[in-house]
């Protein structure tokens, strides 16, 4: 019998079918150890030996592995064809071998799509372990284990609020930091633009202005509204002649099949994914045999493939629409490896997959790698000059029309900017005509900041500069959202204050480590290592001899010399100049005191240099950075007639009203939309009783603490949704909460709202929650509850593993009932017998 191991039990069921009887198919369910999160998992002392755990959830797995692997005449690792794929099977190999159950017969195979023709083809062609792939494996987390290790507690002593730091994750949140002070550092200009709607042969076109007397007009040229109006009336005193047509012919080409990169770009553009659900899909979409590997960096296609797309396009349109050539594609991604095919669908005749998402990411991806094999769409452009009878006054119009679709009749790529206004159709226009004029207009404008990063450009950017790779950009963005590290906003990233200050950090303490060019050229080394050009533990001890040093000399310095230090390097966003050459830095609570960055329990904020006297404080880049307008009085409390004062403090806006210990203060919650006076007087008069209980006679109480607003009723609590449901529950609803908290016997807030989302379970597409029990944090997909070990951080759990504790627990079948304490047993009546 053959042992064979593969990732997943979805990926084992097909191939077990595939292979037929004497084969044993077995899922690792992903990685079965790791550095285990602790001092001296890697010792650099000792050629960075490191030191492996086993997952305590997957004790179970690999225990089944190893007693099949005991009576198995050999072991064949099956596991994704990447980096990855390879250090799974070296690790399961060494599991296996520690527990002495390694067969003698060990062999490699690599598939790139779940096909029976595919993993026969395969299993005729083994392989051993390729040591460079696992090698730099090792390396890649050696690097990561150390920057986090090493460079984590710098944080948590020294900036407090920090959470971690890593080696691509700082880089990646860097961009978006970077890009935030790129907008804020942007002056809008004020720019007019003239153009007239003309009219030929029935068809109306658009004309602009691109000469005034004489000059030649850009955009930026006419830069206020008395000199547009002046245009306008030229425009439209004159009478305009076309003095030239030029009508030029153009190619388009398709772009090539879909990399990991480009298919989480258009997906994002497209469909509106994130990059972890398209991953995740793609994930199912492979599996199942629909789509080849998605973890790829090469744009070729198998040359079976091509002729099956060629065959599928001429089926599908006509001959004109294939090209007389098989179209061959050249990667352009820094430090791209093209050992995998591109996506692909693994038959081009099958238009559908899956349902739902399934089906639209498997349609995205089919039209893709078709089209890269179609014909190339043939355009014309023209462009009509037009001159007023001076000869100081002209307009163009431009326009555009598609000849022949080719790809474009299947398929045309996403854009993360707007449109041009060439692709309008001209009428058809001659030296001479004078087309109609029906109106002239002069539209103001401004010159716009560059745009926040969505997901598809920030993925797109740090492929070019080669920063990280392509399979880990899922995770990178969801740790960067996970530690609030950014927020989204209509789908574009919002550096949060703890992100900007940990960048601030890093730039000014660790330049090195979160510049671009050094981050690249980690990557490039790392793939030198895969292709065993470098050793890894050479390129570990490079990094290592300047990284620790560095480290050790800010664990040096006082927490007063990092604030001092970062308030100098963000002076220029945090007290910008105002222009009128006052000091930026004046407090103006006091008006002689100086603001200044200060280090607190709870993170960073500016406060007066004459506090705690003067006691004008606000967060750490409160309103972007902007300086806080102080104290604003809302009006008067209608029952004590004092006033009602919104503040700004350093736990962020709160209103007030009183002083001394009769003070009342609520926080402003961040849902809580305008504060206006009546809104103000509600939070403060806060809890809010909503009525006694029904059936306890005890009161109901609603109200906003430290994790949000609740209701409370003896003892006992309830999660509410939002700040407005504080104010406007009922009586049968609050009850009906309490009610349904109470079932999930929790204690505290028994509330059944799930602690997270997770998404739909890759095999059964259930939705996986996370949820908060008596007898701690537990996953559950609607049908079967599983327990999170102990292990297992509740934010740090991903989508697979919680899938994975739900198909353990379900593989138990149903938990035994009649385990519970045993009744006392009953005592023998001993009295009236002799």
């Amino acid at each position: 019998m053959k042992l064979v191991v593969v990732e997943s039990p979805a990926k084992a069921k097909t191939i077990e079918k595939y292979l037929g009887p004497g084969y044993r198919v077995l899922a690792s369910y992903g990685h079965v150890r790791d550095l285990p999160p602790k001092d001296g998992s890697v010792d650099p002392d000792a050629g960075f030996a490191m030191e492996w755990e086993t997952y305590a959830d997957k004790a179970k797995q690999l225990k089944a592995i190893a007693d099949e692997a005991k009576n198995a005449d050999s072991l064949i690792l099956a596991t994704d064809p990447d980096r990855e794929g390879e250090a799974i099977s070296w690790h399961v190999q060494e599991v296996l071998r520690k527990r002495k159950a390694l067969p003698a017969h060990v062999e490699r195979v690599t598939f790139n799509a779940i096909t029976r023709s595919a993993v026969t083809e395969a299993m005729g062609r083994p392989r051993q372990l390729d040591e460079d792939l696992i090698d730099a494996y090792r390396a890649r987390r050696a690097l990561d284990y150390l920057v986090g290790f090493t460079l984590s507690p710098v944080l948590w002593r020294k900036l407090p609020g920090a959470k971690s730091a890593g080696r691509v994750q700082s880089v990646a949140l860097r961009l978006i930091v970077d890009r935030e002070r790129e907008i804020e550092l942007f002056r809008a200009q004020e720019y007019w633009s003239v153009a007239a709607v003309m009219e030929a042969d029935g068809t109306e076109f658009l004309a602009r202005l691109v000469r005034y007397n004489g000059e030649k007009i850009d955009r930026l040229t006419i830069g206020e509204e008395g000199t547009a109006l002046a245009a306008k009336r030229a425009v439209e005193e004159g009478r305009f002649t076309v003095t030239s047509v030029e009508t030029k012919p153009l190619t388009r080409n398709p772009p090539p099949p879909f990399t990991t990169s480009t298919l989480q770009q258009e997906a994002a553009r497209k469909l509106g994914f994130a990059a972890s659900i398209t991953m995740r899909l793609a994930q199912n979409l492979y599996e199942d045999g629909a789509i080849t590997y998605m973890r790829t960096d090469g744009v070729q296609m198998a040359p079976e493939a091509i002729s099956a797309a060629r065959k599928a396009v001429a089926d599908r349109y006509d001959a004109g629409y294939v090209p007389d050539r098989p179209r061959v594609y050249e990667t352009k991604a820094k430090n791209a490896q093209e050992a995998h095919e591109a996506i692909r669908p693994t038959e081009f005749s099958r238009e559908r997959a899956g349902s739902g998402d399934h089906a639209r990411l498997y349609e995205l991806i089919w039209k893709r790698a078709l089209a890269s094999q179609m014909a190339s769409a043939r355009l014309e452009r023209t462009t009509a000059e037009l001159s007023d009878g001076t000869g100081r006054h002209g307009l163009r119009a431009t326009g555009q029309v598609v000849l022949f679709p080719g790809f474009l009749a299947l398929y045309e790529e996403g854009r993360d900017d707007d449109q041009d206004e060439d692709s309008r159709r001209l009428p058809r226009l001659r030296d001479g005509d004078v087309p109609a004029k029906k109106r002239v207009d002069a539209e103001q404008h401004f010159t716009q900041p560059p745009p926040r990063y969505s997901e598809a450009s920030l993925v797109k950017k740090m492929e070019e500069l080669g920063i990280g790779r392509p399979s880990t950009y899922a995770s990178i963005i969801q740790t960067l959202r996970d530690r609030d590290y950014v927020r989204v906003e209509k789908n574009r990233f919002i550096p949060e204050e703890s992100g900007r200050l940990l960048t601030a950090f890093l730039e000014r303490f660790f330049e090195r480590y979160v510049s671009y060019d050094f981050t690249a050229y980690l990557e490039e080394e790392l793939d030198d290592i895969s292709g065993g050009r470098l050793g890894w533990q050479a390129v570990l001890a490079e990094f290592w001899r300047d990284f620790k040093p560095k480290t050790a000399e800010v664990m040096e310095q006082k927490p007063s010399e990092i604030t001092a230090a970062l308030d100098d390097f963000l002076a220029p966003w945090l007290f910008p100049d105002k222009g009128d050459g006052s000091d930026p830095r004046l407090c103006p609570a006091c008006g002689d005191g100086r603001l200044g960055l200060r280090g607190g329990r709870f993170g960073a904020f500016v406060a007066c240099s004459n506090y705690p006297a003067c006691k004008d404080t606000r967060r750490f880049g409160a309103e972007g950075g902007e300086e806080d307008s102080g104290p604003e009085v809302l009006g008067q409390h209608p029952e004590t007639g004092e006033d009602v004062v919104r503040k700004s403090g350093r736990f962020g806006p709160y209103i007030e009203t009183g002083s001394g210990k009769e003070a009342k203060r609520s926080s402003i919650p961040k849902d809580a939309g305008e504060l206006d006076f009546e809104l103000a007087l509600r939070l403060l008069a806060l809890p809010r009783s909503i009525g006694t209980h029904p059936e306890s006679g005890k009161e109901i109480i609603a109200s906003i603490g430290r994790y949000g607003p609740y209701l409370a009723h003896d003892g006992k609590y309830a999660k509410l949704a939002s700040t407005a449901e504080v104010f406007e529950v009922g009586m049968n609803a609050a009850v009906a909460k309490l009610a349904d908290a109470a079932k999930g016997g929790g204690r505290g807030r028994g509330s059944r709202e799930p602690l997270k989302m997770l998404g739909a379970h890759p095999r059964t597409e259930a939705e996986i929650k996370l949820m908060e029990g008596r007898f701690g944090p537990y996953v559950t997909d609607g049908t079967t509850n599983a327990t999170l070990p102990k292990t297992l951080a509740p934010d740090q759990l991903t989508l697979e593993e919680a899938a994975q504790l739900i198909d353990e627990r379900a593989a138990k079948g149903p938990a035994k009932k009649g385990r519970g304490r045993k009744p006392p047993a009953r005592k023998k009546n001993t009295k009236g017998k002799k």
